[in-house]
């Protein structure tokens, strides 16, 4: 989930978001904090989100669906309060989906390198891409937090090793594929909308990891732009 060495030497659409996108509110789990009864600053906005009706008034279920959705995602506290951190996340997934199939809208990532795969800070969207042609994707990334970044510019990979365990952290990182220093592409047992976010790495679903290995190779091109909202 950040950067890493390897033995004493520097290691260091929509495919996919459709589905993250649809999102499952289950009921909070028993020992859950409990709910708050005060409406938060992005009341409404929350309440329009989780398709709660739209009032501005803090209700019981408004707690529980918010809550639920905290929990789904690893924001803390999940008390079910409609505050900045809560509707970021939301606003970043209303952002993301609006992208559709064409990411590279605006022409930021290279059309002229072949096989590339893009990552887009802003918008916290990965796609590979085939001169002008999608390959695959775009979908959500969780890249570097605050004092972590992700770094930008063009890169190659350099490096796969696909049962990596970080040796900083000491944490599993399957399908890594190594492109700046310590950062690489990698899976996670986490929410994509997780925050804060990464050591630097740009996390993936499993699945997405599994099909970003079996596009790319050693020495293809990999693009960074954008910056992280929050960074």
């Amino acid at each position: 989930m950040g950067d890493m060495t390897r033995r004493g030497v520097v290691a260091l659409g929509v495919t996919g978001l459709v589905a993250p996108l649809t999102l499952a509110f289950t009921a909070a789990p028993a020992q859950a904090a409990s709910c708050t009864s005060q409406a938060g600053p992005y009341q409404k906005q929350v309440e329009k989100f989780l398709g709660r009706p739209v009032d501005g008034r803090q209700s019981s279920a408004d707690c529980r669906a918010i809550q639920a959705f905290q929990n789904k995602h690893g924001i803390t506290p999940a008390v079910g309060y409609a505050g900045p951190v809560t509707w970021g996340v939301m606003d970043l997934m209303n952002k993301q989906k609006a992208v559709g199939n064409n990411p590279n809208k605006d022409g930021k990532c290279p059309v002229d390198k072949g096989r590339i795969a893009c990552v887009n800070l802003s918008l916290q969207l990965s796609w590979i891409q085939d001169g002008k042609r999608l390959a695959y994707g775009p979908v959500p990334v969780r890249t570097g937090r605050k004092g972590y970044v992700t770094r930008t510019g063009l890169k190659k990979i350099y490096w796969r090793d696909i049962d990596h365990v970080s040796d900083i952290y000491d944490v599993p990182m399957p399908y890594s594929q190594f492109f700046d220093g310590g950062q690489a592409f990698h899976s996670v047992n986490l929410s994509m909308w997780n925050p804060p976010g990464s050591h630097g790495c740009v996390n993936m679903t499993t699945r997405d990891a599994k099909k970003y290995w079996s596009l790319l190779r050693t020495g293809d091109d990999v693009f960074v732009y954008g910056r992280k909202p929050g960074t």
